[in-house]
């Protein structure tokens, strides 16, 4: 049995040492278009601040530790064409091409930086101070112009994710921050009454945000570089200099080699794929950043997340190799930490809820512990419930690192996975000590106070 994966990233190499667990035997061949097998891409923003000194430091097991496993890894090899009925892949390498045969194929090519209508980008790079951020790649070719250039102002174009910790990361560098989001908040994938003490937190630690603000062009001048646009409300003009732009604007499904070898793609680009991960065609699988994902309560969509690629490239493994365990869904669970707070959220919010369903929110806030025990803090939440069956569908929370959001999270993750109403959150056993919590959670209490707004809405 020869195994072969295309990407080494999350999905890729979970897939292979998924494959290398159960079959001691099987020859496993890891194929990626660059040099750096599983390296954490999440974690690019902590070496951009000096938190991590050493980018090799990213990565999650070294080639040495791959290779010792007995897997084959093939470096700089671009694959570039799937012959479905040979089972084949076509490859090019430095110096020369040639096929890959296999009997079980996993695709996990991950995702791209998407491209915004913005003039300029398509003939500006990195050379010039330009950059879109996605790879160890786009890192060092970052870091590069951060050292050649003496950045003293960047420009980041968006206020996602990776966006906001970038703004953080060049921040601890000292480098000035003007961070433009097109939309009226940002962190847009939370209520805009959170997104607004995100924007706030970046402000009081001098990060110039500018929301509702649409980047039309960017132009070299002299030395440095030129962002305009406008505000997408008023139409007033918006202009910033800089020696850096990063445009982090979000990734889209890279999936043109399985698409040109006939696998099933949605409108969005993202390759179709059952539970299972099987693509329908004979023998491949797909798995990560590429495909779409399965949702415990939309269904079927797009969320490209470290951990969901982890845990469909390990899934593909096992059903490459004869298994047939499903892939159980995602939630979207999220957390990203913005200099002193941590926003994070699971589920659904009101506008993505499926039509089945009524959903109502209610914003809450509570202290993450007993008050009378010194430096306790308020933890925001909104919780978002089925009006109808009283359903937990989601919930978003913001605090300071030391209440621990991104845990508290967790939890509400485990309880909509399993189908708890909100209601139930209250019969939860969970831990209590004065200086860490209360008896009864910040949960429990967004719960108890959705439960008294609810029963005075008419379903």
């Amino acid at each position: 049995m020869h195994l072969v994966m295309i990407g080494g990233s999350d999905a890729g190499i979970s897939a292979a040492l998924r494959a290398r667990e159960l079959d001691p035997d099987a020859e496993i061949t890891v194929m990626l278009a660059d040099a750096y097998p599983n390296y954490s891409i999440c974690g690019i923003p902590y070496y951009v601040s000096g938190d991590v000194p050493d980018w090799h430091n990213l990565a999650h097991r070294t080639r040495a530790d791959i290779e010792a496993l007995g897997i084959r890894l093939l470096l700089d090899t671009q694959a570039t064409g799937i012959d479905v009925p040979g089972h084949t892949v076509a490859t090019r390498w430095p110096g020369g091409d040639g096929p890959v045969a296999y009997d079980k194929l996993i695709i996990g090519t991950g995702a791209i930086p998407a491209r915004p209508p913005i003039a300029g980008l398509e003939t500006l790079g990195s050379a010039d101070g330009v950059h879109l951020l996605h790879t160890i790649g786009d890192t060092h070719a970052v870091m590069a112009t951060i050292t050649e250039r003496s950045v003293e102002n960047a420009v980041i174009v968006g206020a996602g994710y990776i966006g906001l910790e970038m703004a953080e990361a060049l921040t601890a560098r000292g480098i000035r921050v003007t961070q433009v989001e097109q939309l009226p908040e940002v962190l847009p994938t939370v209520d805009s009454d959170l997104g607004f003490l995100v924007a706030q937190q970046l402000r009081d630690h001098g990060v110039d945000v500018r929301t509702s603000t649409a980047v039309s062009t960017i132009e070299k001048s002299g030395r440095g570089l030129v962002v305009r646009g406008a505000r997408t409300d008023t139409n007033t003009p918006f202009e910033a200099t800089a020696e850096l732009v990063l445009v982090v604007t979000g990734v889209r499904p890279d999936s043109e080699l399985a698409a040109t070898a006939g696998v099933p793609v949605t409108e969005r680009g993202a390759i179709r794929v059952d539970k299972y991960m099987r693509t329908g065609l004979p023998d491949v699988f797909a798995a990560g950043d590429c495909v779409i994902t399965h949702h415990v309560i939309l269904d079927e969509t797009y969320l490209p997340l470290g951990t969901t690629a982890h845990k469909q490239g390990r899934i593909a493994g096992e059903n490459a190799l004869g298994g047939n365990r499903p892939f159980l869904g995602s939630l979207g669970t999220q957390a990203v930490k913005i200099f002193d707070l941590v926003a994070a959220r699971t589920g659904v919010r009101d506008h993505e809820a499926p039509p089945e369903y009524r959903p109502f929110t209610v914003a809450s806030t509570a202290d993450d512990h007993k008050a009378y025990y010194p430096g306790a803090q308020t933890v925001h939440v909104r919780t978002t419930g089925d009006l109808i069956t009283e359903r937990l569908l989601g919930v978003q929370m913001i605090g300071t690192i030391p209440t621990a959001v991104h845990k508290r999270i967790d939890t509400a993750a485990a309880a909509i996975f399993n189908g708890l109403t909100v209601d139930e959150l209250n019969d939860l056993d969970l831990s209590y000590t004065p200086p860490l919590g209360s008896p009864w959670d910040v949960l429990q209490a967004a719960a108890q106070q959705w439960s008294k707004s609810a029963r005075s809405v008419a379903v």
